[in-house]
């Protein structure tokens, strides 16, 4: 699509997440994203107030895309929920394979703003992944009571974002395959074993 026809707070957000993910947010300035945006400095202040109210703004555009992939790689995945569940797994680690992989965005952007609980972004991220937990957790309750249910979301989670961070510092996807594993375990296991 041409830059003209893309809404400028639209290309503001995209030029901001591919910089945000290559570069990290602290790194990146409000020029650098105005100027591969193709604007003005004031123009992305009309947009935005912050360069905060911007990085929010990125994290938002990838929540619901992110939980319809893991979604899809649930749907489209043979067998029973376990296995299925360890497709997500499997597909992150194949994602995790590609020289330009960054991990999660949610993550990343949470180490960065450690000091700053209450920064919008970081709102975001816990909505994210409170999403994903829920989504987890609405299919677990088809097979267990609703604490257990939540019990095995969370632990869930624990493994996904655990994944994440390992790869990250290892440069191995087998990690995440290894965490895949572990979930499915979980999810076979009886909740007392949990």
């Amino acid at each position: 699509m041409p830059r003209s026809t893309i809404p400028t707070r639209d290309r503001i957000v995209k030029a901001a997440g591919k910089l945000f993910q290559a570069e990290g947010i602290r790194a990146v300035s409000v020029d650098a994203v105005a100027e591969k945006a193709g604007i003005t400095k004031r123009t992305l202040y009309y947009h935005f107030r912050s360069k905060d109210d911007l990085i929010a703004a990125c994290l938002e555009t990838r929540d619901q895309p992110n939980l319809t992939l893991f979604k899809r790689w649930f749907d489209e995945a043979d067998g029973d929920v376990a296995n299925r569940v360890r497709a997500i797994f499997l597909n992150l680690a194949r994602a995790a394979r590609h020289p330009k992989w960054k991990g999660c965005g949610f993550l990343r952007t949470s180490v960065e703003l450690v000091n700053l609980p209450g920064h919008p972004a970081i709102v975001i991220g816990r909505a994210h992944k409170r999403r994903v937990e829920n989504w987890l957790c609405s299919i677990f309750e088809t097979f267990r009571a609703p604490d257990d249910a939540r019990q095995l979301a969370r632990q869930i989670i624990l493994l996904l974002d655990g994944s994440f961070a390992v790869v990250l510092l290892h440069r191995d996807p087998s990690y995440m395959e290894s965490a895949g594993d572990a979930a499915a375990a979980l999810i076979t296991g009886s909740p007392s074993t949990i």
